[in-house]
C-alpha cells in the first residue's frame, strides 16, 4: 500500500510464480499486471491527497513504479515521478533524485544564482542609457549613410543623362575637333563626380568606424562579462555531468560523461531526472532487486505530444536510452520485442519489366535501420540485382503492413515519384482504432515535425511542423473499437498513427501502436489499397490487398 511515510510500498499479493523472469525492456513493453496493480495504488493517491498541487490540470506528468523484492525477500514497488514538482525533487513516498540540483546547498544552485548575477549584470548594462545612445547614434548614421549616398547617386544619375544628351546634341552640330574637346570635359565630368562618391562614401566609413570603435570601446566591460557567463556556464555544466553518477547491478558506477562519451553526443538537458534512473539508483543504493517497471502519463496531455491520463509508455530514448543501457548492466532483462521476424517471405502479388508491387509484412523494415540490414529493399535488390535508381518511391512504418510499389528503373522511379509529389497516387488504409469516435467521417489537419528528443515518435507542432493531412471514414463499430479508413493527403512519417491517436485528432489510438498506444501482437494499420499511373503504358493501374483483420 501506497504510504507517505516510506519509499518502499509493500504489496498485499502472492503471485511470486507469475513474476516476470526477465526485466521488461524499457523501451518496448506490456506493462506486467504486478505493476498495474502498483500504479493503481499510486494513482488512487495522486487522485485524493491534499499534500500538494500538482498543476496536473494544466499539464501532466510521467510517474513510475519499479517491482522490488527485499534482501528478506518481500515484494514492494517504489514510484517516482519525472523532474520535479512545483519546484520540488523531495515529495514524501516517492524516491529522492540521483542529484538535488534544486538544493541551495548544492553546488548546482549556487553556480546557477552565480550565472543569474552575472545574467544580470549584463541586462543592467544593455539598459544603460549611454550604451542605448551610442547604438543608437549609429543607426542613426547608418541610415544618414544610406541616404546621402542614394541622393548622390541620383544626382550622378541626372547628370549622365544630361551629358548624353549634349553628347547627342553636339553630334549634330559641332565639328569634330569641337566636339572631341567637349566629349573630353564631359568625361573629366564624369570622372570628377565618381571621385566625389567615392569620398562621400569613405568619409562614411570613416566616421562610422570611429563610432564602431567608441562602441568596442564602451562594452568591454560587456564583452568582458558574456565570455565570463559562457565560460562559467560550460564548466557549471560539466560539474554537473560529472556529479550526475550512476550505478547498475553490477554496483559499477558512471557518470554522464562517460555514459554518453560513446555516443558521441551531449547529454541533453535534465538527464538523469526522469522516473527509470531515479527507479534503479534508488534499488541499488537500498539492495532491492529490480523485477519488473513501468510508468504512466497522470494529467492533462500536453499540446504537442502524445500522452493520454493514466495510459503508460515507454521510457524516452534521447535522455534514457544511454542511461539506462548502462543501468540495467547486470540484470537479465527481455530482448527488444520490436525486430523484424527473419521468416518473412514477401509476397509480390504484380511485376513487369518496370516495377513490381510488394505486400510488406507488419513488423518488417522498408528499408535498412541502423541495426537491421534485412528489409524489403534488400530483399527486391536480391531479387532484382540489374534494378538502378533508389528503387523505393515510398515506405511504411515498420509497424504497419501493406502494399508498395517499387521502380526498376530510375526513369520509373522519377515518374513515380513525381506522383506522389503531385498527389495523384490514391492510398487507402484501414486501421482499427482503441475506442468508439462518434463522427462518421471527417478530416484531420495537424502539422507535424519529429520529436527530436524521442525519436523516432512525431509531435504536432503549428510553429515549425509541416502540413499534414488525413481523411478518414468509419466503417464500423464494435467491442469498444472502431474500424476506419484512412486516406493520407499528405505523407508525413507517422501521420495516421499521429492524426488518429493524438487530442486534437480523433483522440483514439490505433490498436496496437507501441509508439502512441498501447503494444499488443501488432499496430493494426494496414495500406490495402494503391492506385497510381503505370509510368510506361500510362494507364491507371489499382491494387488491393487484404488485411487480415
Amino acid at each position: 500500500m501506497f504510504s507517505t511515510n516510506t519509499f518502499i510500498h509493500f504489496l498485499d499479493v502472492s503471485i511470486d510464480d507469475e513474476l516476470p523472469q526477465k526485466f521488461n525492456y524499457p523501451f518496448q513493453y506490456t506493462p506486467h499486471k504486478i505493476s498495474k496493480i502498483a500504479a493503481e495504488e499510486v494513482q488512487n493517491y495522486l487522485e485524493n491527497q491534499t499534500d500538494f498541487k500538482g498543476g496536473f490540470d494544466k499539464l501532466g506528468k510521467m510517474f513510475g513504479v519499479l517491482i522490488v523484492k527485499t534482501l528478506e525477500g518481500k515484494l514492494a514497488y517504489i514510484t517516482a515521478f519525472s523532474g520535479s514538482i512545483n519546484e520540488n525533487f523531495l515529495l514524501n513516498g516517492f524516491v529522492p533524485p540521483i542529484l538535488d540540483t534544486l538544493n541551495p546547498k548544492v553546488f548546482f544552485k549556487v553556480g546557477e544564482e552565480k550565472l543569474n548575477q552575472i545574467t544580470r549584470e549584463i541586462e543592467a548594462f544593455e539598459k544603460d542609457e549611454l550604451y542605448i545612445s551610442l547604438q543608437i547614434k549609429i543607426a542613426t548614421a547608418k541610415k544618414q549613410q544610406e541616404q546621402e549616398i542614394n541622393a548622390f547617386r541620383e544626382v550622378l544619375k541626372t547628370a549622365k543623362k544630361k551629358r548624353e544628351v549634349k553628347r547627342k546634341e553636339a553630334k549634330e552640330k559641332l565639328k569634330d575637333d569641337a566636339f572631341l574637346r567637349l566629349s573630353e570635359e564631359l568625361q573629366k565630368e564624369s570622372v570628377r563626380q565618381s571621385f566625389k562618391l567615392k569620398r562621400l562614401k569613405k568619409d562614411w566609413e570613416s566616421t562610422l568606424e570611429k563610432l564602431q570603435e567608441e562602441l568596442i570601446d564602451f562594452k568591454k566591460p560587456l564583452t568582458a562579462l558574456k565570455t565570463t557567463q559562457k565560460t562559467f556556464s560550460a564548466q557549471l555544466k560539466e560539474q554537473l555531468h560529472e556529479n550526475y553518477r550512476f550505478l547498475n547491478a553490477q554496483h559499477q558506477q558512471k557518470n554522464l560523461i562517460e555514459i554518453f562519451k560513446e555516443t558521441y553526443f551531449q547529454p541533453p538537458e535534465r538527464t538523469g531526472e526522469c522516473c527509470a534512473p531515479k527507479l534503479l539508483q534508488f534499488a541499488y543504493q537500498n539492495n532491492l532487486r529490480p523485477i519488473t517497471m513501468a510508468e504512466f502519463w497522470w494529467g492533462k496531455s500536453p499540446v504537442s505530444e502524445i500522452k493520454t491520463h493514466k495510459q503508460f509508455y515507454p521510457a524516452c530514448k534521447s535522455k534514457c536510452k544511454p542511461v539506462l543501457g548502462f543501468m540495467l548492466q547486470g540484470l537479465e532483462v527481455d530482448k527488444n520485442p520490436v525486430k523484424n521476424r527473419n521468416n518473412i517471405i514477401l509476397e509480390i502479388p504484380y511485376e513487369d519489366d518496370y516495377l513490381l508491387v510488394v505486400v510488406k509484412p507488419y513488423r518488417f523494415l522498408s528499408v535498412p535501420g541502423k541495426q537491421t540490414e534485412d528489409s524489403v529493399y534488400t530483399r527486391i535488390k536480391k531479387y532484382v540485382p540489374n534494378a538502378t535508381g533508389p528503387m523505393m518511391v515510398h515506405r511504411l512504418d515498420m509497424g504497419t503492413s501493406g502494399l508498395l510499389v517499387i521502380a526498376k528503373t530510375f526513369k520509373v522511379y522519377k515518374h513515380l515519384q513525381q506522383q506522389f509529389a503531385d498527389r495523384t497516387v490514391k492510398k487507402r488504409y484501414v486501421a482499427i482504432l482503441d475506442g468508439i469516435i462518434k463522427k462518421n467521417s471527417g478530416t484531420i489537419n495537424l502539422p507535424l515535425r519529429a520529436d527530436y528528443d524521442n525519436l523516432p515518435r512525431q509531435l504536432v507542432c503549428f510553429e515549425s511542423g509541416r502540413p499534414a493531412l488525413t481523411r478518414y471514414e468509419v466503417i464500423e463499430r464494435k467491442n469498444n473499437q472502431t474500424k476506419v479508413y484512412l486516406y493520407p493527403e499528405t505523407g508525413r512519417t507517422h501521420q495516421l498513427r499521429v492524426h488518429c491517436a493524438h487530442h486534437l485528432g480523433l483522440n483514439t489510438r490505433i490498436f496496437g501502436d507501441d509508439l502512441y498506444g498501447i503494444t499488443k501482437d501488432r499496430l493494426y494499420l494496414h495500406a490495402e489499397q494503391l492506385e497510381f499511373t503505370h509510368p510506361i503504358t500510362e494507364k491507371r493501374i489499382e491494387f488491393f490487398c487484404e488485411s487480415g483483420f
